[in-house]
Protein backbone atom coordinates (compact mmCIF):
# COMPACT_ATOMS: atom_id res chain seq x y z
CA UNK A 1 0.00 0.00 0.00
CA UNK A 2 1.34 3.66 -0.97
CA UNK A 3 2.82 5.93 1.84
CA UNK A 4 0.77 8.09 3.62
CA UNK A 5 0.59 11.45 3.79
CA UNK A 6 -1.10 14.76 4.75
CA UNK A 7 -3.31 17.03 2.31
CA UNK A 8 -0.81 19.68 3.64
CA UNK A 9 2.61 17.58 2.31
CA UNK A 10 0.91 16.85 -0.29
CA UNK A 11 0.61 20.45 -1.54
CA UNK A 12 4.10 21.50 -0.75
CA UNK A 13 5.10 18.24 -2.72
CA UNK A 14 3.13 19.33 -5.54
CA UNK A 15 4.39 23.26 -5.74
CA UNK A 16 7.59 21.74 -5.47
CA UNK A 17 7.04 19.62 -8.99
CA UNK A 18 6.01 22.73 -10.40
CA UNK A 19 9.30 24.48 -9.35
CA UNK A 20 7.97 27.44 -7.03
CA UNK A 21 10.29 29.17 -5.70
CA UNK A 22 8.95 30.90 -2.91
CA UNK A 23 6.05 31.48 -1.22
CA UNK A 24 3.91 34.51 -0.13
CA UNK A 25 1.86 34.18 2.86
CA UNK A 26 0.19 34.91 6.65
CA UNK A 27 -0.01 31.95 8.99
CA UNK A 28 -3.11 31.08 10.54
CA UNK A 29 -4.66 28.42 11.97
CA UNK A 30 -6.91 27.61 9.17
CA UNK A 31 -3.73 27.08 7.05
CA UNK A 32 -1.16 25.92 9.45
CA UNK A 33 -1.22 22.16 7.72
CA UNK A 34 0.16 23.54 4.59
CA UNK A 35 2.84 26.13 6.17
CA UNK A 36 4.21 23.36 8.48
CA UNK A 37 4.52 20.94 5.40
CA UNK A 38 6.20 23.57 3.75
CA UNK A 39 8.47 24.42 6.43
CA UNK A 40 9.49 20.60 7.07
CA UNK A 41 10.31 19.66 3.48
CA UNK A 42 12.57 23.06 3.40
CA UNK A 43 12.42 23.09 0.17
CA UNK A 44 10.40 26.49 -0.79
CA UNK A 45 11.30 29.51 0.51
CA UNK A 46 8.31 31.23 2.91
CA UNK A 47 8.10 35.00 3.09
CA UNK A 48 5.98 35.99 5.92
CA UNK A 49 3.95 39.00 4.86
CA UNK A 50 2.54 41.49 7.10
CA UNK A 51 -0.61 41.47 5.38
CA UNK A 52 -2.46 39.67 3.45
CA UNK A 53 -2.73 42.22 0.40
CA UNK A 54 0.81 42.47 0.55
CA UNK A 55 1.32 38.68 0.03
CA UNK A 56 -0.62 38.03 -2.78
CA UNK A 57 0.81 41.37 -4.29
CA UNK A 58 4.49 40.04 -3.71
CA UNK A 59 3.07 36.74 -5.60
CA UNK A 60 1.85 38.78 -8.49
CA UNK A 61 5.04 40.50 -8.97
CA UNK A 62 7.16 37.35 -8.45
CA UNK A 63 4.38 35.43 -10.65
CA UNK A 64 5.29 38.07 -13.97
CA UNK A 65 8.46 36.77 -13.93
CA UNK A 66 8.55 33.22 -12.85
CA UNK A 67 5.46 31.76 -14.74
CA UNK A 68 3.74 30.93 -11.22
CA UNK A 69 3.05 33.33 -8.38
CA UNK A 70 1.73 31.54 -4.97
CA UNK A 71 0.41 32.86 -1.91
CA UNK A 72 -0.91 31.98 1.06
CA UNK A 73 -4.08 33.37 3.56
CA UNK A 74 -5.95 32.28 6.46
CA UNK A 75 -9.98 32.40 5.73
CA UNK A 76 -12.74 34.77 6.37
CA UNK A 77 -11.02 38.77 7.27
CA UNK A 78 -7.70 36.88 6.00
CA UNK A 79 -8.96 36.09 2.80
CA UNK A 80 -10.99 38.96 2.30
CA UNK A 81 -7.81 41.13 2.74
CA UNK A 82 -6.51 39.76 -0.20
CA UNK A 83 -9.67 40.98 -2.91
CA UNK A 84 -7.67 43.85 -3.73
CA UNK A 85 -4.67 42.02 -4.93
CA UNK A 86 -6.37 39.59 -6.84
CA UNK A 87 -8.31 42.19 -8.41
CA UNK A 88 -4.74 43.66 -9.58
CA UNK A 89 -3.74 40.20 -10.58
CA UNK A 90 -6.54 39.79 -12.89
CA UNK A 91 -5.83 43.25 -14.23
CA UNK A 92 -2.37 42.11 -15.02
CA UNK A 93 -2.89 38.51 -16.49
CA UNK A 94 -0.29 37.07 -13.78
CA UNK A 95 -0.21 33.60 -13.52
CA UNK A 96 -1.00 33.43 -9.73
CA UNK A 97 -2.11 30.46 -7.17
CA UNK A 98 -3.79 31.84 -4.29
CA UNK A 99 -4.48 28.91 -1.22
CA UNK A 100 -6.48 30.22 1.32
CA UNK A 101 -7.81 27.95 4.24
CA UNK A 102 -11.60 27.44 5.70
CA UNK A 103 -13.12 26.25 7.99
CA UNK A 104 -13.96 22.83 8.76
CA UNK A 105 -16.00 21.14 6.28
CA UNK A 106 -19.10 20.75 8.20
CA UNK A 107 -19.26 24.48 9.46
CA UNK A 108 -18.91 25.42 5.72
CA UNK A 109 -21.80 28.19 5.30
CA UNK A 110 -23.48 27.35 8.08
CA UNK A 111 -23.01 30.71 9.51
CA UNK A 112 -22.63 29.35 13.25
CA UNK A 113 -20.21 31.99 14.10
CA UNK A 114 -17.21 29.61 13.80
CA UNK A 115 -13.92 31.62 14.00
CA UNK A 116 -12.63 32.72 10.86
CA UNK A 117 -16.10 31.91 8.99
CA UNK A 118 -17.27 34.25 6.31
CA UNK A 119 -20.37 33.24 4.16
CA UNK A 120 -19.92 32.40 0.91
CA UNK A 121 -16.26 33.13 0.60
CA UNK A 122 -16.35 31.24 -2.75
CA UNK A 123 -18.31 34.01 -4.04
CA UNK A 124 -15.98 36.93 -3.30
CA UNK A 125 -12.97 34.72 -4.86
CA UNK A 126 -14.68 33.90 -7.52
CA UNK A 127 -15.67 37.48 -8.20
CA UNK A 128 -11.90 38.85 -7.82
CA UNK A 129 -10.20 35.79 -9.83
CA UNK A 130 -10.07 34.15 -13.07
CA UNK A 131 -11.37 31.26 -11.08
CA UNK A 132 -11.79 29.51 -7.27
CA UNK A 133 -12.38 26.26 -6.50
CA UNK A 134 -13.04 24.59 -2.67
CA UNK A 135 -11.48 21.58 -2.25
CA UNK A 136 -14.57 19.11 -0.43
CA UNK A 137 -12.93 15.97 -0.83
CA UNK A 138 -9.24 15.10 0.38
CA UNK A 139 -8.71 12.42 -2.60
CA UNK A 140 -9.19 15.16 -4.88
CA UNK A 141 -7.25 17.38 -3.70
CA UNK A 142 -4.14 17.60 -5.89
CA UNK A 143 -6.23 17.21 -8.33
CA UNK A 144 -7.94 20.58 -7.58
CA UNK A 145 -4.53 21.83 -7.10
CA UNK A 146 -3.05 20.62 -10.65
CA UNK A 147 -6.62 22.41 -12.57
CA UNK A 148 -6.41 25.38 -10.30
CA UNK A 149 -2.38 25.76 -11.55
CA UNK A 150 -3.49 24.92 -15.19
CA UNK A 151 -6.06 27.71 -15.39
CA UNK A 152 -3.61 30.00 -13.97
CA UNK A 153 -1.19 29.72 -16.44
CA UNK A 154 -3.13 29.14 -19.70
CA UNK A 155 -3.67 32.42 -21.50
CA UNK A 156 -5.16 34.77 -20.39
CA UNK A 157 -3.55 34.17 -17.42
CA UNK A 158 -4.67 35.65 -14.11
CA UNK A 159 -5.39 34.45 -10.50
CA UNK A 160 -6.61 31.44 -9.20
CA UNK A 161 -8.00 31.02 -5.61
CA UNK A 162 -8.55 27.20 -3.77
CA UNK A 163 -9.96 27.00 -0.52
CA UNK A 164 -9.03 23.92 1.38
CA UNK A 165 -11.17 23.34 4.79
CA UNK A 166 -8.58 23.19 7.89
CA UNK A 167 -10.07 19.12 8.54
CA UNK A 168 -8.85 18.28 4.86
CA UNK A 169 -5.50 19.99 4.74
CA UNK A 170 -4.26 17.78 7.64
CA UNK A 171 -6.53 14.50 6.29
CA UNK A 172 -4.35 11.03 4.97
CA UNK A 173 -3.71 10.06 1.47
CA UNK A 174 -1.98 7.94 -0.80
CA UNK A 175 1.22 9.13 -1.57
CA UNK A 176 0.68 7.75 -5.19
CA UNK A 177 -2.06 10.56 -5.49
CA UNK A 178 0.69 13.30 -6.17
CA UNK A 179 0.79 13.14 -9.47
CA UNK A 180 3.10 15.16 -12.15
CA UNK A 181 2.26 18.35 -13.27
CA UNK A 182 0.46 18.83 -15.76
CA UNK A 183 0.87 21.79 -19.07
CA UNK A 184 -1.10 24.71 -19.85
CA UNK A 185 -3.86 24.44 -22.35
CA UNK A 186 -2.76 24.50 -25.96
CA UNK A 187 -3.07 27.75 -27.06
CA UNK A 188 -5.09 28.63 -30.49
CA UNK A 189 -2.96 27.52 -33.83
CA UNK A 190 -2.86 30.18 -36.22
CA UNK A 191 -3.89 28.97 -39.79
CA UNK A 192 -1.35 30.17 -42.87
CA UNK A 193 -4.07 31.51 -44.37
CA UNK A 194 -4.44 33.98 -41.68
CA UNK A 195 -1.05 35.25 -41.28
CA UNK A 196 -0.90 35.43 -45.29
CA UNK A 197 -3.92 37.37 -44.93
CA UNK A 198 -2.58 39.88 -42.52
CA UNK A 199 0.61 39.93 -44.19
CA UNK A 200 -0.82 41.59 -47.07
CA UNK A 201 -3.04 43.91 -45.37
CA UNK A 202 0.44 45.21 -43.74
CA UNK A 203 1.96 45.20 -47.57
CA UNK A 204 -0.23 47.77 -48.62
CA UNK A 205 -0.30 50.20 -45.83
CA UNK A 206 2.41 53.07 -46.18
CA UNK A 207 2.93 53.60 -42.62
CA UNK A 208 1.68 50.62 -40.34
CA UNK A 209 1.41 51.39 -36.33
CA UNK A 210 1.85 48.48 -34.22
CA UNK A 211 0.38 48.53 -30.14
CA UNK A 212 1.44 46.84 -28.18
CA UNK A 213 -0.08 45.44 -24.65
CA UNK A 214 0.97 43.05 -22.18
CA UNK A 215 -0.15 39.75 -24.50
CA UNK A 216 2.74 40.98 -26.21
CA UNK A 217 5.49 40.71 -23.08
CA UNK A 218 6.82 37.50 -24.70
CA UNK A 219 7.26 39.14 -28.30
CA UNK A 220 10.96 41.49 -27.96
CA UNK A 221 12.82 39.26 -31.02
CA UNK A 222 9.50 39.46 -33.36
CA UNK A 223 8.65 43.14 -32.35
CA UNK A 224 12.45 44.13 -32.88
CA UNK A 225 12.78 42.48 -36.36
CA UNK A 226 9.13 44.46 -36.97
CA UNK A 227 10.34 47.64 -36.04
CA UNK A 228 13.40 47.34 -37.82
CA UNK A 229 11.33 46.61 -41.23
CA UNK A 230 9.74 50.27 -40.63
CA UNK A 231 6.73 49.62 -38.73
CA UNK A 232 6.13 52.20 -35.68
CA UNK A 233 5.85 50.85 -32.54
CA UNK A 234 3.70 52.47 -29.62
CA UNK A 235 2.98 50.58 -26.53
CA UNK A 236 0.93 50.43 -23.25
CA UNK A 237 3.09 51.13 -19.95
CA UNK A 238 2.72 47.50 -18.92
CA UNK A 239 3.95 46.82 -21.92
CA UNK A 240 6.81 49.27 -21.90
CA UNK A 241 10.42 47.97 -23.18
CA UNK A 242 9.45 44.99 -25.86
CA UNK A 243 11.05 47.46 -27.78
CA UNK A 244 13.81 49.59 -26.23
CA UNK A 245 13.03 53.21 -25.74
CA UNK A 246 16.32 53.54 -28.05
CA UNK A 247 14.65 51.98 -31.31
CA UNK A 248 14.12 54.28 -33.95
CA UNK A 249 10.60 53.14 -34.30
CA UNK A 250 9.61 53.79 -30.99
CA UNK A 251 7.02 56.35 -29.94
CA UNK A 252 7.70 54.17 -26.36
CA UNK A 253 4.31 54.98 -24.08
CA UNK A 254 3.66 58.77 -24.90
CA UNK A 255 0.08 58.14 -26.01
CA UNK A 256 -1.31 61.36 -25.18
CA UNK A 257 1.53 63.56 -26.19
CA UNK A 258 0.26 66.10 -28.64
CA UNK A 259 3.50 65.28 -30.90
CA UNK A 260 2.94 61.51 -30.98
CA UNK A 261 -1.04 61.87 -31.51
CA UNK A 262 -0.27 63.69 -34.55
CA UNK A 263 2.38 61.41 -35.84
CA UNK A 264 -0.39 58.51 -35.10
CA UNK A 265 -2.57 60.29 -37.26
CA UNK A 266 -0.86 60.35 -40.32
CA UNK A 267 -0.37 55.92 -40.21
CA UNK A 268 -2.92 54.13 -41.94
CA UNK A 269 -3.25 51.25 -40.39
CA UNK A 270 -3.26 49.70 -36.86
CA UNK A 271 -2.44 46.45 -35.60
CA UNK A 272 -3.39 45.94 -31.78
CA UNK A 273 -1.08 42.98 -30.14
CA UNK A 274 -2.39 41.76 -26.62
CA UNK A 275 -4.06 45.37 -25.73
CA UNK A 276 -6.93 46.08 -23.78
CA UNK A 277 -5.76 49.75 -24.78
CA UNK A 278 -7.16 50.92 -21.36
CA UNK A 279 -9.20 54.15 -20.80
CA UNK A 280 -6.07 55.54 -19.32
CA UNK A 281 -3.86 55.53 -22.49
CA UNK A 282 -6.65 56.56 -24.88
CA UNK A 283 -7.77 59.76 -23.37
CA UNK A 284 -11.02 57.37 -22.61
CA UNK A 285 -10.97 56.07 -26.02
CA UNK A 286 -11.54 59.38 -27.58
CA UNK A 287 -7.87 58.68 -28.70
CA UNK A 288 -7.88 58.21 -32.51
CA UNK A 289 -6.44 55.08 -33.89
CA UNK A 290 -5.71 54.43 -37.68
CA UNK A 291 -8.12 52.57 -39.83
CA UNK A 292 -8.05 49.46 -40.85
CA UNK A 293 -7.31 48.01 -37.34
CA UNK A 294 -7.05 44.75 -36.52
CA UNK A 295 -6.60 42.88 -33.11
CA UNK A 296 -4.88 39.97 -31.75
CA UNK A 297 -6.03 38.34 -28.77
CA UNK A 298 -5.99 34.64 -27.48
CA UNK A 299 -9.35 36.09 -25.73
CA UNK A 300 -11.88 35.75 -28.34
CA UNK A 301 -14.21 37.99 -25.89
CA UNK A 302 -11.67 40.55 -26.39
CA UNK A 303 -12.77 41.46 -30.03
CA UNK A 304 -13.89 44.78 -30.34
CA UNK A 305 -14.20 45.56 -26.52
CA UNK A 306 -13.05 49.24 -26.45
CA UNK A 307 -12.38 50.08 -30.22
CA UNK A 308 -14.44 48.74 -33.28
CA UNK A 309 -12.43 46.58 -35.01
CA UNK A 310 -11.71 45.76 -38.95
CA UNK A 311 -11.02 42.28 -38.31
CA UNK A 312 -9.73 40.46 -34.54
CA UNK A 313 -7.34 37.08 -34.55
CA UNK A 314 -8.28 35.05 -31.82
CA UNK A 315 -4.65 34.00 -31.36
CA UNK A 316 -1.58 34.45 -29.45
CA UNK A 317 0.64 37.22 -30.12
CA UNK A 318 3.59 35.16 -30.00
CA UNK A 319 2.84 32.83 -32.80
CA UNK A 320 1.73 35.50 -34.58
CA UNK A 321 3.76 38.22 -34.80
CA UNK A 322 6.97 35.67 -34.89
CA UNK A 323 5.26 34.71 -38.16
CA UNK A 324 5.16 38.15 -39.42
CA UNK A 325 8.47 38.89 -38.52
CA UNK A 326 9.87 35.90 -40.73
CA UNK A 327 8.31 37.46 -43.97
CA UNK A 328 9.82 40.81 -42.86
CA UNK A 329 13.03 41.05 -45.47
CA UNK A 330 14.65 44.19 -44.97
CA UNK A 331 12.78 48.01 -45.09
CA UNK A 332 9.69 47.41 -45.72
CA UNK A 333 7.98 50.65 -44.49
CA UNK A 334 9.09 54.28 -43.76
CA UNK A 335 12.40 55.58 -44.37
CA UNK A 336 14.83 57.96 -43.02
CA UNK A 337 12.50 61.17 -43.41
CA UNK A 338 9.84 59.21 -41.15
CA UNK A 339 12.13 57.87 -38.30
CA UNK A 340 13.24 61.74 -38.35
CA UNK A 341 9.54 62.32 -37.65
CA UNK A 342 9.43 59.45 -34.84
CA UNK A 343 12.22 61.02 -33.10
CA UNK A 344 11.45 64.27 -33.40
CA UNK A 345 7.50 63.52 -32.03
CA UNK A 346 9.26 61.83 -29.10
CA UNK A 347 11.50 64.79 -28.02
CA UNK A 348 9.36 66.63 -28.34
CA UNK A 349 7.13 64.79 -25.72
CA UNK A 350 9.44 64.06 -23.37
CA UNK A 351 10.29 67.48 -23.39
CA UNK A 352 7.16 68.53 -22.70
CA UNK A 353 7.00 65.62 -19.74
CA UNK A 354 10.60 67.05 -18.40
CA UNK A 355 9.23 70.56 -18.23
CA UNK A 356 6.24 69.16 -16.09
CA UNK A 357 8.63 67.39 -13.54
CA UNK A 358 10.45 69.96 -13.13
CA UNK A 359 13.06 69.64 -10.08
CA UNK A 360 11.98 65.82 -10.48
CA UNK A 361 13.63 65.23 -13.92
CA UNK A 362 16.60 65.25 -12.56
CA UNK A 363 15.71 62.49 -9.77
CA UNK A 364 15.00 60.58 -12.98
CA UNK A 365 18.41 61.09 -14.26
CA UNK A 366 20.11 60.05 -11.00
CA UNK A 367 18.53 57.30 -10.12
CA UNK A 368 19.01 55.88 -14.26
CA UNK A 369 23.09 56.66 -14.19
CA UNK A 370 22.77 55.22 -10.94
CA UNK A 371 21.00 52.17 -11.33
CA UNK A 372 22.87 49.18 -13.25
CA UNK A 373 21.51 48.50 -16.91
CA UNK A 374 19.61 45.28 -15.77
CA UNK A 375 18.11 47.15 -12.77
CA UNK A 376 13.95 47.04 -12.46
CA UNK A 377 11.52 50.04 -11.30
CA UNK A 378 8.81 49.11 -9.24
CA UNK A 379 6.11 52.17 -9.14
CA UNK A 380 3.15 52.30 -7.19
CA UNK A 381 0.43 54.67 -8.25
CA UNK A 382 1.49 58.15 -7.03
CA UNK A 383 2.13 61.41 -8.72
CA UNK A 384 5.76 60.94 -9.56
CA UNK A 385 4.94 57.38 -10.72
CA UNK A 386 2.33 58.55 -12.99
CA UNK A 387 4.63 60.86 -14.59
CA UNK A 388 8.26 60.63 -14.58
CA UNK A 389 7.97 56.64 -13.22
CA UNK A 390 6.16 55.53 -15.67
CA UNK A 391 7.00 57.57 -19.12
CA UNK A 392 10.12 58.98 -18.52
CA UNK A 393 12.14 56.13 -16.58
CA UNK A 394 13.82 54.31 -19.14
CA UNK A 395 12.83 50.84 -20.45
CA UNK A 396 15.37 48.76 -22.16
CA UNK A 397 13.35 45.79 -22.04
CA UNK A 398 10.14 43.86 -21.15
CA UNK A 399 9.24 43.71 -17.52
CA UNK A 400 11.30 46.45 -16.30
CA UNK A 401 8.83 48.86 -15.77
CA UNK A 402 6.27 47.11 -12.87
CA UNK A 403 3.34 48.70 -11.48
CA UNK A 404 -0.23 48.40 -10.79
CA UNK A 405 -2.45 48.23 -13.92
CA UNK A 406 -5.81 48.10 -11.88
CA UNK A 407 -4.49 51.50 -10.49
CA UNK A 408 -5.07 51.12 -6.69
CA UNK A 409 -2.17 52.52 -4.29
CA UNK A 410 -0.24 50.59 -1.84
CA UNK A 411 1.06 48.06 -3.77
CA UNK A 412 4.54 49.45 -4.45
CA UNK A 413 6.24 48.02 -1.90
CA UNK A 414 4.90 44.37 -1.47
CA UNK A 415 5.63 44.56 -5.35
CA UNK A 416 9.07 45.70 -5.28
CA UNK A 417 9.25 42.93 -2.68
CA UNK A 418 8.29 40.23 -4.64
CA UNK A 419 9.97 40.98 -7.68
CA UNK A 420 13.27 41.53 -5.83
CA UNK A 421 12.88 37.86 -4.65
CA UNK A 422 12.13 36.90 -8.00
CA UNK A 423 15.52 38.54 -9.34
CA UNK A 424 17.64 37.95 -6.29
CA UNK A 425 20.88 39.11 -8.84
CA UNK A 426 19.26 42.58 -9.87
CA UNK A 427 18.61 45.95 -8.24
CA UNK A 428 14.86 47.26 -7.78
CA UNK A 429 13.64 50.63 -7.28
CA UNK A 430 10.54 50.70 -5.41
CA UNK A 431 9.13 54.08 -6.49
CA UNK A 432 6.01 54.94 -3.62
CA UNK A 433 4.37 57.87 -2.31
CA UNK A 434 3.81 58.93 1.65
CA UNK A 435 0.13 58.43 1.37
CA UNK A 436 0.27 54.67 -0.52
CA UNK A 437 2.77 53.34 1.46
CA UNK A 438 0.35 53.93 4.27
CA UNK A 439 -1.62 50.96 3.08
CA UNK A 440 0.84 48.38 3.30
CA UNK A 441 3.75 49.83 5.79
CA UNK A 442 4.21 46.52 7.58
CA UNK A 443 5.72 45.66 4.66
CA UNK A 444 8.96 47.19 5.40
CA UNK A 445 9.13 44.83 8.29
CA UNK A 446 9.25 42.49 5.73
CA UNK A 447 11.54 44.42 3.47
CA UNK A 448 14.19 44.49 6.01
CA UNK A 449 13.55 40.61 7.39
CA UNK A 450 14.13 39.28 3.99
CA UNK A 451 16.71 41.21 2.91
CA UNK A 452 15.32 42.04 -0.32
CA UNK A 453 17.63 44.22 -2.85
CA UNK A 454 15.43 46.93 -2.56
CA UNK A 455 15.94 50.80 -2.37
CA UNK A 456 12.22 51.93 -1.71
CA UNK A 457 12.02 55.58 -2.55
CA UNK A 458 9.72 57.65 -1.10
CA UNK A 459 8.07 60.75 -2.63
CA UNK A 460 6.55 62.44 0.56
CA UNK A 461 4.50 65.13 0.13
CA UNK A 462 2.41 64.84 3.52
CA UNK A 463 -0.70 63.31 1.59
CA UNK A 464 -2.51 62.45 -1.53
CA UNK A 465 -1.02 64.47 -4.45
CA UNK A 466 -3.13 63.28 -7.65
CA UNK A 467 -6.48 63.47 -5.56
CA UNK A 468 -5.02 67.27 -5.27
CA UNK A 469 -4.69 67.81 -8.85
CA UNK A 470 -7.93 66.50 -9.13
CA UNK A 471 -9.75 68.31 -6.65
CA UNK A 472 -7.89 71.55 -8.25
CA UNK A 473 -8.52 70.75 -11.77
CA UNK A 474 -12.43 69.36 -11.34
CA UNK A 475 -13.44 71.09 -7.83
CA UNK A 476 -12.70 74.42 -8.53
CA UNK A 477 -9.50 74.16 -6.18
CA UNK A 478 -11.59 72.87 -3.03
CA UNK A 479 -8.64 71.21 -1.06
CA UNK A 480 -10.45 68.48 1.37
CA UNK A 481 -9.38 65.35 3.10
CA UNK A 482 -5.83 64.96 1.15
CA UNK A 483 -3.85 65.96 3.92
CA UNK A 484 -2.04 63.30 6.15
CA UNK A 485 0.05 63.02 8.84
CA UNK A 486 2.77 61.45 7.87
CA UNK A 487 5.92 60.03 10.21
CA UNK A 488 9.26 60.73 9.64
CA UNK A 489 9.98 57.72 7.74
CA UNK A 490 13.61 57.88 7.22
CA UNK A 491 14.07 57.58 11.24
CA UNK A 492 10.85 54.73 11.45
CA UNK A 493 13.34 52.89 8.50
CA UNK A 494 16.07 53.45 10.60
CA UNK A 495 14.01 51.81 13.75
CA UNK A 496 13.27 48.41 11.59
CA UNK A 497 16.99 48.26 11.13
CA UNK A 498 17.08 49.55 7.49
CA UNK A 499 19.77 51.89 5.95
CA UNK A 500 17.80 55.11 5.30
CA UNK A 501 18.90 58.53 3.71
CA UNK A 502 16.44 62.00 3.33
CA UNK A 503 16.65 64.48 0.64
CA UNK A 504 15.08 68.13 1.16
CA UNK A 505 17.20 69.72 -1.96
CA UNK A 506 17.54 68.66 -5.33
CA UNK A 507 21.07 68.81 -5.56
CA UNK A 508 21.54 66.18 -3.33
CA UNK A 509 19.65 63.63 -5.76
CA UNK A 510 22.84 62.29 -7.65
CA UNK A 511 25.40 61.97 -4.85
CA UNK A 512 22.64 60.46 -2.51
CA UNK A 513 20.97 58.20 -5.07
CA UNK A 514 24.43 56.83 -6.11
CA UNK A 515 25.24 56.22 -2.70
CA UNK A 516 21.66 53.94 -1.38
CA UNK A 517 21.94 51.97 -5.01
CA UNK A 518 25.25 51.17 -4.54
CA UNK A 519 24.40 49.46 -1.36
CA UNK A 520 23.34 45.82 -1.55
CA UNK A 521 20.11 44.63 -0.17
CA UNK A 522 17.26 46.84 1.04
CA UNK A 523 17.54 50.84 1.78
CA UNK A 524 15.17 54.11 1.89
CA UNK A 525 15.77 57.28 0.63
CA UNK A 526 13.09 59.96 2.09
CA UNK A 527 12.56 62.48 -0.64
CA UNK A 528 10.86 65.33 0.96
CA UNK A 529 8.91 67.23 -1.57
CA UNK A 530 7.91 69.98 0.60
CA UNK A 531 11.04 71.53 0.80
CA UNK A 532 12.10 70.89 -2.91
CA UNK A 533 8.82 71.77 -4.89
CA UNK A 534 5.18 70.31 -5.69
CA UNK A 535 4.82 68.10 -8.50
CA UNK A 536 1.57 68.78 -10.10
CA UNK A 537 -0.74 65.73 -11.85
CA UNK A 538 -4.67 66.36 -12.28
CA UNK A 539 -5.05 62.29 -13.27
CA UNK A 540 -5.19 60.17 -16.45
CA UNK A 541 -5.78 62.81 -19.55
CA UNK A 542 -9.46 62.14 -20.34
CA UNK A 543 -12.13 64.30 -21.90
CA UNK A 544 -14.17 65.28 -18.64
CA UNK A 545 -14.00 63.57 -15.00
CA UNK A 546 -17.34 61.75 -15.78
Amino acid sequence: MSEMITVGDAIARTLEQYQVEAIYGVISIHNLPIADAVGQRGNIRFVPARGEAGSVTMADAHGRFSGLGVALTSTGAGAGNAVGALVEAMNACTPLLHLTGQVEKAWLDADTGFIHETRDQLTFLKASSKRAYRISNASQAIAILHKAIQDAQTPPCGPVSVEIPIDIQGAKIPLSLVTAPVKPAPGVSVDVTVIDTLWAQLKQAKQPLLWLGGGALGCADAVKKLADAGITVISSTHARGVLPDSHRASLRAFHNSPSVEALISQCDFTLIAGSRLRSNETRSWTLELPSPRVQIDIDPAAASRNYLMDNTLVADCSALLNALAEKAQGREWGNAQWDGLVQEAVTQAERGLREQCGAYAQLNDAIEKALPEDGLLVRDITVSGSLWGSRLFRARGPLMNIHSLAGAIGMGLPMAIGTAIANPQRKVVGLVGDGGLSLNLGELATLAQEKANVTLLIMNDGGYGVMRGIQDKYFGGRQYYNELHTPDFTLLSQAIGLQAWSIERAEDFDAVMTEALSMPGPSVVEVRMGQIGALKFAGPPQKTLY
